[in-house]
């Protein structure tokens, strides 16, 4: 068959945070996409039919936005991607107006809800880190986690007389972290990949997300057992679409952490057509993925300290999220992200590593600091 035209494509509203991979994915696929997101960088410019930038995902911000694209465009499908996480009641007002492609506001309420979350958890007897909702009496061993939040943002060690509102408290472990993404479906879960991640310290923030890779080293038996929890979650909470888990490992022992009800970063390192399995999934259909080639990474780069993105700056090959010229961006602001891909992990972190010293000597003429590599 002849391929459609433009016009005849159909129309899909991505909403996030940054909204630069879904749409990239959501095209590939053959939809004509529209964006609404805090960045508008390059990237997703040119993947976009159009793009509104908005301050924030409260309501009051992005109603004209999403009303000004279903009277212009008749658009009538949404995916959310990150963001939400401080604005669930943003997903109510889009699943009034929209039919969304992915888990609905009330799954996604209820993960968010932690009491709820890690009751379940004992339920199901899953492993997970001791967590209180009211503060310990020590501190030495505590972190504090906001009750919504993404991206390790808030995140700090607990110590005496600090604030501590709309927060709860987790047993602090070291460990190696990881993910899994997975599609769901009727109740059942496929895992299309486990990760690596990594954090690191932005300014005042001691646990900022700060890259991932596919290669994640997970032994065999580590998982089985993830994919046996997977079982049980997808049941419990009704998940559908792509999904991620995260989850540390420490001295052979796991402990989940937390459930990302929405296609998370990690997306990125798969080359299965991942958004039509996605779509798949959301309507009951599990499409299997094939397993990723190689490795891939994706590594955010925070501005050191507050700059300004010259004119006809040329970017190193492997950037991404681009932000357009003049564009400030202060310290410990996210200045883009970069990939790489390789036949092995240790060449894949020096890619990412090379790039990111490309890129910071180019803006600042210094060199960042490494890549934690064990």
């Amino acid at each position: 068959m002849p391929p459609c035209a433009e016009n005849e494509k159909p129309l899909l509203l991505v909403i996030a945070h940054s909204g630069r991979m879904l749409a990239v994915a959501a095209r590939k696929a053959g939809f004509r996409v529209l964006v609404i997101d805090v960045y508008a960088d390059l990237d997703t410019c040119a993947a976009a039919v159009a793009v509104t930038r908005v301050s924030s995902l409260v309501v009051a911000d992005i109603q004209p936005a999403v009303d000004g694209f279903i009277a212009q465009y008749g658009v009538g499908q949404v995916v959310y991607g990150s963001g939400f996480e401080y604005h669930p009641e943003s997903l109510v007002y889009l699943a009034r107006h929209l039919t969304i492609i992915g888990n609905q506001p009330a799954t996604f309420a209820r993960l968010l809800d932690k009491p709820d979350f890690f009751a379940a958890l004992g339920r199901l007897a899953i492993a997970h880190l001791e967590t209180r909702f009211v503060a310990p009496e020590t501190h030495g061993d505590w972190l504090v986690k906001p009750l919504h939040g993404q991206g390790g943002v808030g995140v700090c060690r607990y110590h005496a007389g600090m604030q501590t509102q709309g927060v709860y408290w987790q047993h602090y472990r070291t460990g190696q972290l990881h993910s899994v993404l997975f599609l769901a479906a009727a109740g059942q879960a496929h895992i299309i990949g486990f990760n690596r991640q990594w954090s690191m310290a932005v300014g005042q923030q001691a646990f900022m997300f700060a890259g991932i890779c596919n290669a994640s080293g997970l032994a065999d038996v580590h998982q089985h057992t993830v994919l046996a929890w997977l079982e049980q979650l997808v049941a419990e909470f009704g998940l559908v679409g792509i999904n991620s888990m995260d989850f540390i490992v420490d001295d052979q022992q796991l402990w989940l952490l937390e459930i990302n009800p929405r296609p998370s970063a990690s997306m990125q390192l798969y080359d299965a057509n991942l958004w039509v399995r996605h779509c798949s999934a959301v309507q009951g259909e599990l499409r299997a993925c094939p397993p990723a080639p190689g490795v891939s990474a994706m590594q955010i780069v925070y501005a050191p300290k507050d700059l300004t993105i010259p004119a006809h700056f040329v970017w190193p090959d492997g950037c991404q999220d681009l932000p357009t010229a003049g564009t400030q961006c202060l310290a410990g602001q996210p200045l883009c992200s970069i990939m790489a891909h390789g036949p092995q992990a240790r060449g894949v972190y020096n890619a990412l590593l090379t790039t990111q010293r490309q890129l910071l000597r180019r803006l600042l003429k210094d060199a960042p600091s490494p890549i934690p590599l064990t």
